[in-house]
């Protein structure tokens, strides 16, 4: 009686393969991240050709006007005393 399984059912299962778990785990977080990066990447070159043509919508209506200069950083001098 001690040796009997008192589930023998789950002897009959196959048992999953860890390695190929994680395998198809990965694959699947793989194929998530590419599609994040082809949205972003997407989002990305929209954004770009609307600030351009805005740009060029901006230079077209004001000729004369030039970009704005940047404010220079004055650089910070340690002073030994």
């Amino acid at each position: 009686m001690a040796d009997e399984n008192p589930f023998p059912s789950q002897d009959l299962r196959p048992r999953p393969n860890p390695a190929e778990i994680w395998e198809q785990r990965t694959a699947v977080v793989k194929r998530e991240v590419e599609a994040e990066r082809a949205a972003i990447d997407a989002k990305t070159a929209k954004l770009r050709a609307l600030r351009l043509a805005k740009e060029a919508a901006d230079s077209a209506n004001n000729p004369e006007a030039k970009p704005k200069p940047r404010a220079h950083r004055r650089k910070s001098v340690i002073r030994v005393s």
